[in-house]
């Protein structure tokens, strides 16, 4: 009997908090994914970096043994000028000196990448006053590329989804989830097809040292805005039209997020993925309800009142109830 009550007292009070158990269980998938990633991403680069680690000390030792008038010391001390300045995106390689970091197309595109939170890392800052408007200009900016990015694809979403699925829903009679889900994926792979393998082709051919498997890790990086800035196009020494090359690049970028905005929003739009989401909301009190709780309460207090009122009159009724003596002869206590 016990453990029936006891099952039966935990089952309720898993129903009743279901959401928190699921988000719960959620920040567990996530945790144990971010774990996942971290195992797989270690065991597959650690030794292709330990592989890099021994070749530049062989190249070094090599340098050192064919230079014996330089000693580590100094060639330490260049080499961390030459890496510090490469961060900030200036090379002392004669074949890369003729770009400039800071034109006009280069600036546009550090610009768009600021913007969209992209930020390659490629080029940063190099002046105090230029950091302090990178700030300023982020604060304000950053905010306007969202209000911008959302009116934009408010705006497009009609056109692209809502209208078609409509009218498909309505002109054929079908399902209007079934018509949400094939134009969902239909849009995806019209996406994808435009806006990675297409571009990636692209770019393996406008880049000397990209293959296609590179080309398209630099658009699914760019386009989800992770922004690792390990491939950069435009940066070759020999590049040529790199300032159209640099506006077309940041045209892409901006087209290409707010395509990705488009299909996630129609992803979102699925009835399935809304009652998925639900299950990690919160549950919000309807009016109803609230209006029940507080009548509730009240006909509770109410019947608090009128059980102390009833008891208050019983005890008065217990401490007056004495006989009225209407004479002396009434009093038993007299005749005896």
């Amino acid at each position: 009997m016990l453990q029936s009550l006891a099952s039966n007292s935990c089952v309720r009070l898993i129903q009743n908090h279901k959401s928190t158990w699921y988000f719960v269980s959620l920040i567990l998938g996530y945790l144990l994914y971010l774990i996942f990633g971290a195992v797989v991403f270690s065991s597959v680069e650690l030794p292709y970096e330990d592989q890099l680690r021994q070749e530049l000390r062989a190249v070094k030792k090599q340098f050192l043994l064919e230079n014996e008038c330089l000693s580590e010391e100094r060639l330490e001390r260049f080499l961390k000028k030459a890496l510090d300045a490469s961060n900030y995106g200036v090379s002392i390689l004669n074949n890369a000196s003729a770009n400039w970091n800071w034109d006009f197309t280069s600036s546009l595109f550090f610009a768009s990448t600021v913007l969209s939170t992209t930020g390659y890392g490629h080029t940063a800052p190099l002046s105090d006053g230029g950091k302090a408007f990178c700030i300023i200009y982020s604060v304000i900016g950053i905010p306007f590329t969202l209000l911008f990015l959302t009116a934009v694809v408010q705006r497009i979403m009609v056109f692209s989804t809502r209208r078609p699925v409509t009218y498909i829903h309505t002109r054929w009679g079908l399902s209007k989830q079934l018509v949400a889900i094939v134009h969902a994926t239909l849009l995806g792979m019209l996406a994808v097809s435009c806006f990675f393998l297409i571009p990636a082709a692209i770019f393996s051919a406008l880049e000397e040292n990209w293959n296609f498997l590179e080309s398209f890790y630099f658009c699914f990086i760019s386009l989800s805005t992770i922004g690792l800035g390990d491939y950069v196009p435009g940066e070759a020494a020999n590049q040529k039209f790199r300032e159209l090359y640099k506006v077309g690049i940041t045209v892409y970028l901006i087209l290409g997020l707010i395509v990705m905005l488009v299909v996630l929003e129609t992803f979102c739009e699925l009835q399935q993925l809304k009652q998925l989401r639900k299950m990690f909301y919160l549950k919000k009190e309807k009016p109803q309800d609230r209006l029940a709780i507080l009548e509730h309460d009240h006909l509770s207090f109410t019947t608090v009142s009128d059980n102390t009122g009833g008891k208050n009159e019983d005890k008065a009724k217990t401490f007056v109830s004495v006989p009225t003596l209407v004479s002396p002869n009434d009093d038993p206590m007299i005749h005896h």
